[in-house]
């Protein structure tokens, strides 16, 4: 699985999670979330894996030490998407690696040691 393509997956399977979550007078809160991750997921299945956004996921550890693993964000990142409400795909995606980056949960041991500078 491409790199790509593996960030598609994860954020699908954030946007089921969204429509599976049931909470009384959400005002559609959840489906409107649900909706912008699948866009962000066509978004992210749609760039080739030297694209920008996807190298600096790499940097900012998402895909392992080695940048060979499965997308994974770690608490910070996963924050992030689990409360985003939309906006445009890009957006999400060029703001995952400052707010990995920035937590302070981040480890090198966790996510490997990056120089990840925003630009």
């Amino acid at each position: 699985m491409s790199r790509s393509e593996s960030l598609a997956a994860y954020l699908r399977g954030q946007a089921r999670r969204r429509l599976d979550r049931v909470e009384s007078n959400d005002g559609g809160r959840n489906a409107r979330g649900a909706l912008a991750l699948l866009d962000a997921a066509a978004y992210a299945a749609s760039l080739p894996d030297d694209d920008p956004v996807i190298l600096m996921l790499d940097q900012a550890g998402c895909y392992g030490p080695l940048g060979c693993e499965d997308f994974d964000p770690g608490d910070a990142g996963n924050r992030l998407i689990r409360t985003w409400q939309g906006g445009e795909p890009h957006d999400l995606l060029l703001s995952l690696p400052a707010a990995i980056t920035a937590s302070p949960d981040r480890t090198d041991e966790q996510y490997g040691s990056t120089s990840f500078r925003p630009t």
